[in-house]
């Protein structure tokens, strides 16, 4: 009951209040060891108990329109998750569906239908090598060794830290670098297919759009981002039949990921609000077209409450 006295407190409410918005990507069937951040489904489903007890979970669109017409309740939240993966259809969106909450899913198209995306490839060359080390002068990366689980999550961090802001021809040519040096089979698909894009509406989820490929906007000429933007609210709308209101901007940092240039391609598109990656909690001071968003990590309930208020208290940055 003292998280939720701190979060009363801290939330404030109708005109003053704040929203907090959790940010995720996946939700596993059991722990993957290489992947230790990524939450299983009984950790998913303990937090969201947390939350359901603690916060009056909204809708996104449904929380910013009260947020903006200072109608929000105390202590809102709403819950996103980021890229398309096929276990937000499968296990994320039937565990709140059965909870009583609901969520955002902001889904890249590009990957739908049976691909991957870019890290996930390497991800899963660097799990399948039998060699306890990779020489990755080619990509720009010196020799990695991959004697441990340790050391083979270091390299995946280390490998997706370097090329993640490249140009996205040159990010493709060298996750395939890393593939072929890695000789590692072709990976299962892990995006969604359109008919579980449509599944989460019918659980009453909320669908954005998060661009095609998922690509760093301001790597992009002018032209070129605006296409991943638009392109991405068409075919999204195309598949659920109605319009799609929220963005999400891949990688989501203010300034470096993406600029105030693009943030008027996402207000032109016609989209009703976008969120990026930067901590803190909304206000209706807050830019809509930039709210930020946060995780936190802690597996005890009265720390991920701490961690909640503090989050609540802090001011975020935009582009």
């Amino acid at each position: 009951m003292i998280a939720k006295r701190l979060l009363e407190i801290c939330s404030g409410e109708g005109e003053r209040a704040r929203l907090s918005i959790l940010i995720f990507h996946r939700v596993l069937s059991v722990k993957d060891e290489l992947l230790p951040d990524l939450p299983d489904a009984l950790e998913f489903e303990r937090k969201m108990l947390w939350i359901r007890r603690w916060f009056n979970v909204l809708p996104l669109s449904t929380a910013v329109d009260r947020l903006f017409d200072g109608s929000i309740p105390r202590r809102s939240l709403s819950i996103t998750f980021d890229d398309g993966y096929a276990d937000n259809e499968q296990i994320a969106a039937p565990l709140l569906h059965r909870l009583g909450l609901s969520a955002t899913f902001f889904v890249s198209t590009g990957f739908l239908n049976g691909s991957c995306m870019w890290n996930d490839r390497v991800i899963e060359a660097v799990r399948a090598t039998r060699s306890e080390s990779i020489d990755l002068e080619g990509a720009g990366l010196p020799a990695l060794p991959l004697h441990s689980l340790q050391a083979r999550q270091e390299a995946i961090a280390r490998i997706l830290t370097a090329i993640k802001h490249l140009d996205p021809i040159e990010r493709d040519a060298a996750v395939t670098r890393i593939v072929e040096c890695c000789a590692a089979p072709r990976i299962a698909d892990l995006m969604m297919r359109e008919h579980q894009v449509r599944r989460l509406c019918e659980l009453g989820m909320e669908v954005g759009a998060h661009t095609v490929s998922h690509p760093i906007l301001t790597r992009l000429a002018a032209g070129a981002a605006h296409a991943e933007i638009w392109s991405s609210k068409s075919h999204l709308e195309g598949i659920v039949g109605s319009p799609v209101r929220l963005f999400a901007y891949p990688n989501g940092v203010p300034q470096r990921d993406y600029a105030a240039a693009h943030v008027q391609m996402v207000r032109d598109c016609g989209f009703a609000a976008a969120v990026s990656t930067a901590w803190g909690a909304a206000s209706r001071r807050s830019d809509r077209f930039q709210l930020p968003r946060f995780t936190p990590w802690d597996a005890t309930a009265s720390r991920f409450g701490i961690r909640m208020t503090l989050n609540l208290m802090r001011r975020p940055q935009s582009a």
